[in-house]
This record gives structure tokens, C-alpha cells and sequence, in this order.
């Protein structure tokens, strides 16, 4: 029974198919008949039928986008969400890492043997700190 019914299913859908592919084939064949014709001047429900038929077109695909808009929004808002919340961790773990190594850091020695080198600022100290031929000797 199943069976039959699913074959029956198939015959409708084929015959469907071979119905539609027909009409799409007989419409593009007396296109080109009419081509070679003088145009013929198209009447005004003729010219309000097609407005129609591009109307309903644009509201049935404007339709289906924001419906297929409207699925997708909960996913989109939650990878958002879930982004913040990666972002903010990372952060987090920046800071507390930040802060961790500034208190197991051991302390700087406060004598004055291991003090920085003196780095000259004025170009005077900047010309005698490079050594010159008369220092070599």
C-alpha cells in the first residue's frame, strides 16, 4: 500500500514536471515567433496584469527574505553574543594575567650598583659618549 502510494506520488510530481517544463518551453518558442512579427501593442489590462504579476513576484520573494531573515535572526544574535562573551574573557585573562605577574614579580634590588646605565639626552653628552679617533689611542 505504502509503496503504491508513493508511486502514485511520483507520477503526480513528474507529470507536474512535464506539464511545467512544457509550458516553459512553449512560451519561450512563440517568443520567438513573435520576434519576427511587428510588435503588437499591448492593451492597458494587459499592461496592469504584468504590473500585478511583478508586484505580487516582488512581495512573495520579499516574503520569503525576511521570513528566512526572520529564522536566521536568534542564530546571528546568539554567535554576537557569544563573540562578546570570548572578547570579554580574553580581556579578563589579559588583566588578571597583568595583574598575577605584577605580584609574584620579584621586587627590584634598591642599591645603587646595579642602577641603569646614564643614557645621554643633550647632543653634547650624545657626541662625547661616541667614541672618536683620539679615544682609541
Amino acid at each position: 500500500m505504502m509503496r503504491r502510494q508513493s508511486e502514485d506520488d511520483d507520477n503526480e510530481q513528474s507529470r507536474a514536471l512535464q506539464d511545467l517544463s512544457s509550458l516553459v518551453l512553449n512560451i519561450l518558442r512563440d517568443s520567438r515567433r513573435r520576434r519576427s512579427t511587428v510588435p503588437q501593442q499591448i492593451t492597458p489590462a494587459g499592461f496592469a496584469s504584468l504590473m500585478l504579476g511583478i508586484s505580487l513576484t516582488l512581495m512573495l520573494c520579499g516574503s520569503v527574505t525576511f521570513f528566512i531573515g526572520f529564522l536566521l535572526l536568534p542564530w546571528v544574535v546568539g554567535l554576537v553574543m557569544l563573540f562578546y562573551l570570548v572578547g570579554l574573557l580574553s580581556g579578563l585573562s589579559v588583566l588578571g594575567r597583568t595583574l598575577l605577574y605584577y605580584a609574584t614579580s620579584p621586587s627590584p634590588p634598591s642599591s645603587p650598583t646595579t642602577s641603569p646605565k646614564h643614557i645621554p639626552v643633550s647632543s653634547r653628552e650624545r657626541a662625547s659618549a661616541i667614541p672618536g679617533p683620539e679615544d682609541h689611542q
